[in-house]
């Protein structure tokens, strides 16, 4: 996949029918070309068609990246910004920029898109990866002949990069531009998910290659009953609404604690959260009647533990234990367990206020306990 392989007159002919056929739908143009005079050309043919808007697609990862297009261009801010403005000056269409995630910092070609004139942004393209190597011809997948390249990778797995940048920008006062959130959108949730977090619209198109245009409908109808639940009257209610919730590091409460909960009753037994725990965590997950190790588990708290977690019977003497103290939150047994609701992350209050990171700083207490400076 390229830029197309069709004849652009047919492009430009389909494009005019669909919006002939549904006036009152947004069509916009995704567009990728190399010198000024192509970009003008193209956009007075685009007018042409009727088309509410063009998005510049400075993200495409392969092939075109080579040419000196897509992410060529997402990558270098100063051509991204000259490039914008190209555009700016040749078209009254507005204009959507589509930047890739294969950056350092995504802000830096947003605000260059804001500066050469762009009226919203999109994101993320594609990620640049390859996807796996054929061990029998030892060539990567996938295979052209004996060789293969790079690609773009897609789908639910880069929805986490996408939320992070796209609530990164919404955050920014150095870009201050709607946008178009892209990456792993699949349902309602991912859909609100994004809105959330700065997205004033959403793009999807991995899903609607497993599943078919029908399930813009699941997405319409599913987000409009959580809208409906949250007492909110439109979309725009929701955009932007967990931006503030989204800090620094520096700004979280060092005090708060959540503890792992093992809920007896739903426990299989399998142990998988132990062995987790064991050998990728805190230890602090233990077998019931397990001994104390030297230095962990106080011999006493490990036979009171051992008598309070009598295993249910249809896993006997199989249900792990959490000892608390040793637990920092990380989550992984909870990840790890097969059985959904057996392992929840409760909150446990202390007596300590909270404190952030920053708040140390300021005080001059940013030395972390038994770091360097506690050495001799």
């Amino acid at each position: 996949e390229l830029i197309t392989d069709r004849p652009l007159a047919d492009n430009l002919r389909e494009i005019a029918d669909v919006k002939r056929r549904w006036p009152d739908r947004a069509v916009v143009v995704s567009l990728m070309f190399d010198t000024r005079a192509e970009w003008n050309d193209i956009l007075r043919r685009c007018e042409d068609t009727g088309c509410d808007g063009v998005e510049l697609n400075f993200g495409c990862p392969h092939g075109m990246c080579e040419r000196g297009m897509g992410s060529a261009v997402g990558q270098e801010p100063n051509v991204l910004r000259e490039l914008v403005s190209w555009v700016a000056e040749s078209t009254s269409l507005p204009i959507l920029a589509k930047l890739t995630p294969n950056v350092t910092d995504i802000r830096e070609p947003a605000r260059a898109a804001r500066e050469g004139g762009a009226h919203a942004v999109s994101l993320i393209n594609t990620v640049q990866s390859v996807i796996g190597v054929d061990l029998d011809r030892l060539v990567p997948f996938p295979r052209v002949g004996d060789a293969s390249t790079h690609g773009g990778y897609c789908g639910p797995a880069v929805k986490p990069i996408a939320l992070r940048m796209v609530a990164d920008l919404a955050r920014d006062a150095g870009v201050g531009l709607p946008i178009s959130g892209i990456g792993g959108i699949g349902t309602w949730r991912d859909a609100a998910e994004f809105l959330a977090l700065g997205a004033s619209t959403v793009q999807v198109c991995t899903a609607v290659m497993h599943h078919g245009f029908r399930i813009v409908e699941d997405l319409i109808a599913g987000l409009s009953d959580y809208l409906d639940a949250r007492g909110l009257a439109r979309v725009s209610e929701l955009t932007g609404a967990a931006v503030p919730a989204y800090r620094d590091w520096g700004d979280l409460d060092l005090n708060y604690r959540i503890v792992a909960e093992i809920h007896e009753e739903r426990c299989i037994g399998c142990q998988l959260c132990w062995v987790a725990c064991h050998d990728g965590a805190h230890q602090c997950i233990h077998l019931p009647g397990e001994e104390a190790r030297v230095g962990h588990v106080a011999p006493a708290a490990a036979r009171a533990a051992a008598r309070a977690h009598s295993a249910p019977a249809h896993a006997p003497y199989r249900v792990p234990w959490v000892d608390e103290t040793e637990c920092v939150g990380c989550n992984l047994c909870a990840l790890v367990c097969p059985v959904d609701g057996c392992i929840t992350m409760e909150e446990r209050h202390g007596s300590e206020r909270s404190e952030t990171w920053n708040d140390r700083v300021r005080s001059g207490r940013a030395n972390p306990p038994g770091g360097l400076r506690d050495l001799d």
